[in-house]
């Protein structure tokens, strides 16, 4: 049967519907958490920019790494998520769409390594966790009174608590991976953590990139659950990746 133009009209106008709805929804709602931190997007930023930046600590073949290292914030850009930074990555239950990994960042990191001979001797860390950004505002402002509470406790830190001994190669530039010991002081509460790390050094820039798992309950830090938000994991991690250059 031929459809009058009314009814095609109509037909046209719910296929068009239908198409804009589903094109807002994987627009609007679709987990676009950013990939997690790792080792080879940061080498390739430091290729491309710390050759100007590292310019007067030599090259990764001829690098001295005693001394002192410290937080380099002038690489990269926070913006592509190629500068320092340190963040949570979360898992939650949101009431509109469901799953979703929730990661909030700052590039607001301090601190420094203290290298003598093949060892990690001292380091310490401090992350102003008052500017976290993730993909939401809303849940940065309800971070501000709720879960982190980061008016209340805007800083957190990473202290190391044992030497590290530095894997063969790490001179030379080599990609290396190691772990460290040290105590996280998050949300007003101290944990001793083991933190996983990866590191190269190239154009006289450190590049260290890694995660450690983060259980709320450890740090008294209760999910900020509600209307929109129906669950959040019991625990996250902690994710980072951090420059330095020689002081």
């Amino acid at each position: 049967m031929l459809k009058s133009p009314k009814q095609r009209f109509i037909a046209a106008g719910v296929v068009v519907l239908i198409v804009a709805g589903v094109a807002g929804w994987w627009f609007f709602f679709r987990d676009d958490a950013p990939e997690e931190a790792n080792i080879d997007d940061a080498r390739a930023t430091i290729e491309e920019e710390g050759s100007d930046a590292g310019a007067d600590a030599g090259t990764s073949a001829d690098a001295a790494l005693d001394g002192t290292w410290t937080i380099d914030t002038s690489i990269g850009s926070f913006d592509d998520f190629s500068s320092t930074y340190a963040g949570y990555r979360i898992e939650e239950e949101l009431a509109s769409i469901g799953a979703n990994t929730a990661v909030g960042r700052t590039p607001d990191v301090s601190g420094d390594i203290a290298i003598a001979g093949n060892q990690v001797s001292d380091g310490s860390f401090q992350i102003n966790v008052a500017t976290l950004q993730s993909d939401d505002g809303r849940r940065d402002n309800q971070m501000r009174g709720r879960g982190l509470e980061t008016d209340r406790f805007p800083t957190a830190t990473f202290t190391l608590t044992e030497p590290i001994d530095l894997p063969e190669g790490t001179a030379s530039g080599e990609q290396v991976s190691f772990t460290a010991t040290g105590d996280l002081t998050l949300h007003g509460v101290t944990n001793a953590i083991t933190v996983e790390f990866d590191a190269t050094l190239a154009n006289g820039i450190i590049a260290l990139t890694g995660s450690a798992p983060v259980t709320l309950a450890d740090y008294q830090i209760e999910p900020p659950v509600g209307f929109s938000v129906v669950s959040v994991a019991d625990q996250g991690s902690l994710e980072f990746q951090l420059f330095l250059s020689q002081s």
